[in-house]
């Protein structure tokens, strides 16, 4: 059976990250050829959160499914969209009550992947342990599809490393986020399940993190207060693309992907 090609791109930080992405997710679809396109979108809407107009935008570029983060209900606005569209995913270890899922089911040409969206605990906002709640999904999932991808959005690299091998042999990949720095970790570990730390960004890199540099550094440097705002220098995308077995749901390989939007001559 042939594989499964997922393309999953980093947080999208602001308009610059949407534009990149807008701009170079047809390069990528035209190069790696993905079966599925998935991206963290909790930074879309200027650096906090996402709106129901921008989701949509970003799932009208091609885009199979979004997942957040710690931001996700950073709009209000947001709140009713996320228990209506079912490509719009928030981590599943959230109390009950909050709006929305944290898993989707993507199905396109016979092939089938399942996304399960987890924030991490360490260095973040208060959540439920996410060690048990992905796992606590994974035997429905595996009654549907052998594949399942998990973008686990947290900021110790322990955590996101103890996710991975908790999960080995159990799911196709394991992905962070949240960091805006891609790493340089990826492997595909025992079991079949394929890893990374973090798969980076889009947005702009001439940055820090994505937001302008002269407000990161007021908060730094001289410890005031200051909101920061996404940066649209050298705009660019980064991702992972990850290769699986339709079959047995095992990861084959996973590789990094940077590209930056073209200087205009």
């Amino acid at each position: 059976m042939p594989a499964n090609r997922i393309l999953f791109l980093g947080d999208i930080c602001g308009e610059p990250g949407r534009q990149a992405v807008k701009e170079l997710l047809p390069v990528l679809r035209s190069e790696l050829k993905p079966d599925f396109v998935f991206a963290n979108c909790e930074n879309a809407a200027a650096g906090y959160g996402i709106t129901p107009r921008l989701a949509e935008e970003l799932l009208d570029l091609g885009i199979d499914c979004l997942t957040t983060g710690d931001h996700a209900f950073d709009r209000r606005e947001a709140w009713p969209f996320f228990d209506t569209e079912p490509r719009l995913l928030r981590p599943l270890n959230l109390p009950p009550q909050s709006p929305g899922r944290g898993v989707g089911l993507c199905e396109k040409n016979g092939k089938r992947v399942a996304l399960v969206n987890a924030v991490g605990r360490v260095f973040m906002r208060p959540a439920e342990c996410p060690f048990q709640a992905v796992v606590a999904v994974l035997d429905e999932l595996g009654a549907t599809t052998p594949v399942v991808v998990v973008d686990f959005h947290a900021e110790a690299t322990a955590e996101k490393q103890g996710m991975g091998w908790y999960l080995a042999g159990r799911v196709s990949a394991v992905i962070g986020t949240h960091t805006h720095v891609q790493t340089a970790d990826e492997r595909v570990l025992a079991g079949g399940t394929a890893y990374i730390s973090d798969a980076g960004m889009c947005g702009g890199f001439d940055s820090i993190l994505g937001a302008e540099k002269e407000l990161s550094l007021r908060r730094l440097i001289d410890l005031m207060p200051a909101r920061l705002r996404p940066a649209a220098g050298e705009p660019g995308v980064n991702g992972v693309l990850v290769e699986v077995d339709c079959a047995t749901g095992r990861a084959q390989s996973i590789t990094r992907v940077n590209r930056l939007v073209p200087a205009a001559s």
